[in-house]
């Protein structure tokens, strides 16, 4: 009874629907699907151009994020310039390390990099210098003029009327002197001089025989035929032009102001025939010479040559340097103009020469015949360190891998001066013992900096540097008698660069 009740009650709630709204419905049913398969898809779509725009949105921040390292990489260059040009102007051009930078950097090492320093040798005894005292002016003008100087004594008494007492009438006797002595000058003297040269015959050959026997008085060689020219005139332009970078128009100036019209056209031919007639056969044998020695050194610096024959007044002249070290016997120092920088010049000047051979980090010297072994120059390595110090503020200077840097070359220049002293052997020795060691750790310390280091900025270049040139750097280490820096180079080149301006006109085609 009960199941038929329960069959009556389902049956009741079935729906009994027509046809056409049954697929009505089913239309519906499909529509919605579909409708739900596009908008999955969309949302694919969306979840895709999503990830698209944040994979881009990241590719900008990326971009955004190298050309702002690039930009600021680029601002600390300029300013590193900037402040380098700034010293190069006003500073100072020392490359000495400071004292606080060397204190400090005693706190940055640790004990064995101190140990190697020479900051904790105990046991050793300490290198003293001399201190220099300065001679006190005492304004006397007999310290001043050099010995055996000629004086003229000007004696200032009273006339005969005036040596009368005018108490008692008597004459008055001399009791004392009082001297006040002056320095004398007067400008350059010129005056002209006439060698006369007579002939003599005899007068009793020319009785007897008809004939004089004649003899004249031998004739001294002209310093350059047809010309009044004289040694002591040329050597006076030639001082005055070429020790005190007076130039020869500023000569021309001052010699008419005395009334002589000597022109600046006359003096450079003068100067340029006597070099090349006199001058010239003592600079070949002194090439010759400077061949034979066993180290020398070499530098160069550029000029600008007006009036040569198919080249601008703009271009770029050089002035090539040559001279021995300070192991020879006779200092030798050579000069040679050439219109370019290229090797095959130095290689040409040095031909018959084998040894080794001090220059800077010029890539031109590595380019030379394998007889001549090139040994690098410390100093340009700590003008590096230095201009990257230079080139930081103040307060980041104490503790700057820069600092470091330059406490190491200086360390070896300090060890030079203890051995300035010593024979080569000792030296030698010495540089293996103490130096050595030295080296190591800052080759050891550079291969670290470098992989820290911004490669264009200041610290990158001296790193850069000073790795590049480390077999050059090193070689000195190989013989007693090199030295650590090619500063005997630049200092004997020195002088023409402070006259570079006023040595245009002698290399003239006039």
């Amino acid at each position: 009874m009960e199941n038929r009740e329960n069959q009556t009650s389902s049956t009741d709630e079935m729906v009994t629907i027509s046809r056409a709204e049954y697929e009505q419905l089913r239309q519906e049913k499909a529509q919605m699907e579909s409708t739900r398969v596009r908008l999955e898809a969309e949302r694919i779509k969306l979840e895709a151009e999503h990830a698209r725009l944040e994979a881009k949105l990241a590719t900008l921040e990326q971009e955004q994020a190298q050309v702002i390292t690039s930009l600021t990489l680029q601002n600390e260059w300029l300013l590193e310039q900037l402040k380098l040009s700034k010293k190069k102007l006003f500073g100072r051009s020392s490359e000495q390390a400071e004292q606080m930078v060397m204190d400090q950097l005693s706190l940055t090492m640790n004990e064995a990099e101190a140990y190697i320093f020479g900051m904790n040798s105990a046991g050793k005894a300490p290198v003293t210098v001399k201190a220099y005292e300065r001679k006190r002016q005492s304004g006397n003008v007999l310290d001043v003029v050099p010995e055996g100087t000629p004086a003229e004594v000007v004696e200032h008494r009273l006339p005969e009327n005036e040596r009368i007492c005018s108490a008692c009438g008597s004459e008055m006797v001399e009791i004392g002197k009082e001297v006040r002595r002056s320095l004398m000058m007067k400008p350059a003297e010129f005056w002209v001089r006439e060698d006369v040269y007579y002939t003599y015959a005899c007068k009793n050959c020319e009785q007897e025989t008809g004939e004089a026997n004649i003899v004249k008085a031998a004739k001294e060689p002209a310093l350059l035929p047809g010309s009044f020219a004289s040694a002591e005139a040329v050597a006076h332009i030639m001082t005055q032009k070429f020790v005190m970078y007076s130039p020869l128009y500023r000569l021309q100036q001052e010699f008419e102001r005395q009334g002589l019209k000597l022109s600046r056209q006359t003096m450079a031919n003068w100067l340029l025939n006597t070099s090349e007639k006199w001058l010239r056969p003592v600079y070949d044998t002194l090439c010759e010479q400077l061949r034979k020695e066993s180290v020398l050194h070499a530098d160069e610096t550029t000029l600008q040559v007006l009036k040569e024959p198919g080249r601008s007044s703009a271009s770029k002249s050089y002035m090539w340097l040559y001279r021995t070290s300070g192991c020879a016997e006779q200092a030798i120092v050579l000069y040679e103009y050439q219109s370019t920088r290229k090797a095959e010049h130095a290689e040409n000047f040095l031909k018959g020469f084998s040894g080794w051979l001090h220059a800077d980090g010029y890539q031109g010297y590595h380019k030379l015949p394998e007889n001549i072994r090139v040994v690098g120059c410390w100093a340009h390595a700590r003008r590096k360190f230095d201009e990257a110090l230079q080139a930081l503020p103040k307060e980041k200077q104490k503790d700057s891998p820069a600092a470091i840097g330059e406490c190491y070359c200086s360390r070896l220049f300090k060890l030079e001066e203890a051995f300035a002293e010593l024979t080569p052997e000792e030296r030698y020795e010495k540089r293996l013992e103490q130096e050595k060691s030295v080296l190591d750790a800052l080759l050891s310390w550079a291969n670290e900096m470098q992989v820290k280091t911004a490669p264009k900025s200041a610290m990158g270049r001296a790193i850069h540097y000073l790795l590049e040139q480390w077999p050059y750097l090193a070689r000195y280490l190989e013989d007693g008698r090199l030295e650590l820096s090619n500063n005997r180079a630049e200092r004997s080149i020195k002088p023409f660069v402070m006259g570079r301006n006023y040595v245009l006109f002698p290399f003239m085609c006039c």
